[in-house]
C-alpha cells in the first residue's frame, strides 16, 4: 500500500470501530447473545473498504468526515451481515473470517443468520436517524443502499454466483455476477458519500463517480480471484483457494493469471480516467484506485 494512503486508511479503521460500537450501544439490543454475535460479526478487523471509498466521495465533494459516518456505518453493517451470511453452510460453507472462525462457527448457524437480519435491518435505522443530513438525504441514502445491497444488486449477485457453482460460465456472465455481488454496494458506497455531503449532486459528478465505483467494483473482485490462487491463508483471513475448492468460475480461470492481471490494470486506469473529469480533492479517491490491485488480502 502507497504509504500516503496507510494513515487515511488507519484512521477510517479506527473511527468506524468507534461509530460502530456507539450505534451498537444505541440499538439497545434485546438478547445478549445475539448482541454478542453481531458484534462479533461487524466488529472483527476489516478492511473498511466500502466506508473508507464512502469517506473519500464526501472528501471529493467538499464534504468532512462527520457528514459520512452515518452512510459508513451502515454500508459496513450491511457488508458485514452479508458475510455471515454468504459463510453460511447453505451458501460457501467457510469456517475462516477475518483469521477467525465465521460467526456460525464460534456460535451457531441459527444465531448467526439472525446476527445477520440484525445488521442488515440496524443499518437503515442508523441512517434513518442521520444527524447530519436532511430528511431528503436520509431518504436518499436509504434508496442508494437498498438498491446496492438488495435484488437488484448484491443479494442478486450472491444468487448467480450459487447458481452457477460447478457450471461454465463466459467472461460477460462472469462480470455481470460481479458488478452485483461486489460492484453494487461499492457503488452505492461512492455515490452515498456524495449524496451525504450534498443535497445537491450534479449528473455529471453522479455520471463520473458511478463509472469510477463501477471499474473499482470490478478490479476488487478480479484482485480477489488472484488472490485466491496467490496468497496464503494467514494474510487473507480465509481459506486460500476456497474459490478454486468450489470451481467457482474466476477471472484467473477465464483470463489466466496473467490476463486477469491486465483486466485489473485497464479497469483501474478506467476509474483514473472517470476522476480526470471532477472538480474537487479526488486525490483519495484515486489512490484507492491503485490500493485495489497491490493489496495482498
Amino acid at each position: 500500500m502507497a504509504q500516503d494512503l496507510q494513515q487515511p486508511l488507519q484512521s477510517v479503521q479506527q473511527r468506524l470501530e468507534q461509530q460502530l460500537h456507539q450505534h451498537l450501544d444505541a440499538l439497545q439490543l434485546a438478547d445478549p447473545r445475539l448482541a454478542e454475535a453481531m458484534t462479533y460479526g461487524v466488529l472483527n478487523g476489516g478492511k473498511r473498504l466500502r466506508p473508507f471509498l464512502c469517506y473519500a466521495a464526501t472528501q471529493a465533494l467538499g464534504g468532512d468526515w462527520a457528514q459520512a459516518d452515518a452512510a459508513a456505518t451502515a454500508l459496513e453493517m450491511v457488508h458485514s451481515y452479508s458475510l455471515v451470511h454468504d459463510d453460511l453452510p447453505a451458501m460457501d460453507d467457510d469456517d475462516l473470517r477475518r483469521g477467525k472462525p465465521t460467526c456460525h462457527i464460534a456460535f451457531d448457524e441459527a444465531t448467526a443468520i439472525l446476527a445477520g437480519d440484525g445488521l442488515l435491518t440496524a443499518a437503515f435505522e442508523v441512517l434513518a436517524n442521520a444527524p447530519q443530513q436532511s430528511a431528503q438525504q436520509r431518504l436518499t441514502l436509504i434508496r442508494l443502499l437498498a438498491q446496492g445491497s438488495g435484488g437488484a444488486g448484491m443479494v442478486a449477485g450472491q444468487s448467480i454466483d450459487l447458481g452457477h457453482v460447478g457450471k461454465p460460465m463466459t467472461l460477460p456472465q462472469l462480470e455481470r455476477m460481479h458488478r452485483h455481488k461486489t460492484g453494487a454496494l461499492i457503488r452505492s458506497a461512492v455515490l452515498m458519500g456524495a449524496h451525504a455531503a450534498s443535497e445537491d449532486v450534479d449528473a455529471a459528478t453522479e455520471q463520473a463517480l458511478v463509472r469510477y465505483a463501477d471499474a473499482v467494483g470490478l478490479a476488487f473482485q478480479v484482485q480477489d480471484d488472484i488472490l485466491d490462487i496467490e496468497g496464503d491463508t494467514a494474510t487473507l483471513g480465509k481459506n486460500k483457494g476456497a474459490d478454486l475448492a468450489l470451481n467457482k468460475p474466476t477471472y484467473p480461470a477465464l483470463l489466466g493469471l496473467d490476463g486477469a492481471r491486465a483486466k485489473a490494470r485497464e479497469l483501474v486506469a478506467d476509474a483514473h480516467a472517470a476522476l480526470a473529469g471532477m472538480t474537487g480533492d479526488t486525490s483519495v479517491l484515486a489512490q484507492l484506485a491503485d490500493y485495489i490491485i497491490s493489496r495482498d488480502h
